[in-house]
């Protein structure tokens, strides 16, 4: 027997074997559920919600909320996860997404409503950047992509499952029941993650970066508000309101630069971006987040109203999309840990992505259901290919006690290009519809007051009781002013594919992060060390004089 396996056990490391890497991967398996369940749920709903809460010319305030919170807290999760451990900063992230969730379902308002739906995003960023951080812990990079496949396959998976789920509880209950089917699901992922996530906590060494987390939110808030009004018709890019947001965001970004350089302990390193590697794959990733979530969010809002369908049959119509992003995530990532070549799989993505959004450009409201999915899966397939891939690669190219920190500033910055792809072409899209729709009234002999006010409370059920003549003007409204959106899309998605072209292929690494780092045993050891342990378990005398005999 080893010495290693004679110590004391409060004082031996965490044994990663099969068996445990499995647990814990079921709690990030639960927690990615509940996170990724939720956004496409509400994608779904959003025309009913906003119809009913009063705030149709505002509807991108609820995507534009919880991405904004989610890309606030990124790098905090990352970084607090790297020196103080990452079990209760999960289990947090778990309870605060759950209650924020009934907030959501009770909400009287518009207003409201998205308050709490912000909330749900400080525990939605959390759980994204911890399942990934975690996963490094465990798994070394050579086999990771056979994990990380599955989590991005969930996110596809939840996202079938989402939009049926949306559209049924619209259709047949209410849309309120969004948010009550999380509370259940929130439960049951605090309990897997309580008893099957047993990971070492530590202790700060050094003084949290609490200057640099408040300049970094300040930052990210002016840049999002400076995004929106300057593509609010109500403000616009003259507006001297707009111009204190840029002026806050130079301020905030300059004063956090200068922080991070002088912190003991930075929230986000600068030495990460003397990374060619890292930089490369964050901006990949920030220019991807423009164009992909933008997309994402809008697609049912135009399936539903636009081509006329419910919520149920739009929720059905995203069933090709899903299928394509579970299939080539889970296939690549099985595919990397083959071979360990990773480049050529973001390149095809981002190629099969833009040929996906060329064709989305030709939507119209006449345009055939089964070509929209088409476009719909080939768009699906393109992302799997993308999205875990850029998330290994950043976590190969950094040392293993930085592995938290990397992912969350990857991911921090891809959320950013999602919440200003959002705001502005949310911005652009919301703009075009309520000129559109309130033409569409008053051609119809409402007042302008009236039209606008019509246009503002619209929702699918409103639509299918209004005369064929006004209905059809309104699918041809949503048509007008979504489909061209894609056109503005296309250049950052381009963008994405040179910066792929020139992404560099290095070995990847076949030690886990909390191997490298001293905090566990993996492998072959691992296993051996365990059988060591239960053999030294106390045993009946009978059973300890049978083993005695083996020795």
């Amino acid at each position: 027997m080893t010495a290693s396996a004679t110590r004391p056990a409060e004082d031996a490391p965490l044994l990663l074997t099969r068996r445990r890497i499995w647990i814990i991967f079921s709690a990030l398996i639960a927690g990615m559920l509940l996170s990724s369940l939720d956004q496409t749920i509400v994608s779904t709903a959003m025309p009913t919600i906003v119809g009913q809460l009063g705030g149709v010319e505002h509807q991108a305030w609820i995507t534009t909320a919880y991405l904004l919170a989610t890309t606030i807290v990124m790098p905090v999760y990352g970084k607090f996860g790297d020196v103080l451990g990452r079990r209760h900063l999960f289990l947090i992230a778990i309870a605060l997404f759950t209650l924020a969730s009934v907030g959501c379902a009770f909400a009287g308002d518009f207003w409201s409503f998205v308050v709490f739906r912000a909330l749900q995003g400080l525990g939605g960023g959390g759980l994204m950047i911890l399942s990934q951080a975690i996963i490094a812990d465990i798994v070394p990079a050579s086999e990771r992509g056979k994990y990380l496949g599955p989590l991005g396959g969930i996110f596809g998976l939840s996202a079938v499952a989402g939009p049926l789920l949306g559209g049924y509880f619209v259709d047949h209950l209410t849309w309120q029941w969004a948010f009550y089917i999380n509370i259940p699901i929130g439960i049951a992922a605090f309990a897997i993650a309580w008893f099957t996530l047993t990971l070492p906590g530590k202790r700060a060494s050094k003084p949290i970066d609490v200057r640099g987390v408040v300049l970094l939110s300040i930052a990210t808030t002016c840049l999002i508000f400076f995004s929106d009004f300057g593509g609010d018709t109500g403000h616009g890019w003259d507006a001297p309101e707009t111009w204190l947001w840029g002026a806050g965001l130079v301020l905030a970004a300059g004063l956090f630069v200068w922080t991070e350089a002088r912190a003991q302990d930075p929230i986000i390193p600068l030495s990460l971006f003397k990374n060619p590697i890292f930089v490369n794959a964050t901006a990949i990733g920030l220019t991807l987040g423009l164009g992909m979530f933008a997309a994402i969010g809008f697609v049912p809002t135009f399936l539903q109203m636009s081509s006329g369908t419910s919520a149920a049959v739009s929720g059905l119509l995203m069933l090709p999309m899903m299928a394509g992003l579970m299939g080539t995530s889970i296939w690549s990532g099985i595919a990397i840990s083959r071979t360990g070549k990773y480049k050529i799989y973001p390149i095809v993505g981002l190629i099969v992505t833009i040929i996906a959004m060329v064709a989305m450009t030709t939507l119209a409201a006449d345009t055939p259901l089964w070509l929209i999915c088409v476009y719909l899966f080939l768009f699906g397939a393109g992302l799997g290919l993308i999205m875990q891939v850029v998330v290994l690669v950043v976590q190969n190219s950094v040392p293993a006690a930085e592995i938290g920190t990397a992912t969350s500033t990857n991911n921090y910055f891809r959320e950013v290009g999602a919440s200003l792809g959002v705001a502005i072409f949310g911005t652009i899209f919301t703009n075009r519809l309520t000129e559109n729709l309130t033409q569409v009234f008053r051609s119809a002999g409402a007042s302008a007051a009236d039209a606008s006010g019509s246009a503002a409370t619209l929702d699918p059920e409103t639509l299918n009781a209004l005369p064929n003549g006004v209905r059809d003007g309104i699918v041809a409204a949503y048509a007008y002013a979504l489909a061209p959106v894609f056109w503005y899309l296309i250049p950052f998605l381009a963008i994405s594919l040179v910066l792929a072209l020139f992404l560099k292929q290095i070995p990847l690494s076949d030690t886990a992060g909390m191997v490298a780092r001293g905090e566990a045993v993996g492998g072959a050891e691992a296993e051996e060390l365990e059988a060591a342990q239960r053999a030294a378990a106390p045993v009946s005398p009978s059973r300890r004089g049978g083993r005695s005999s083996r020795e």
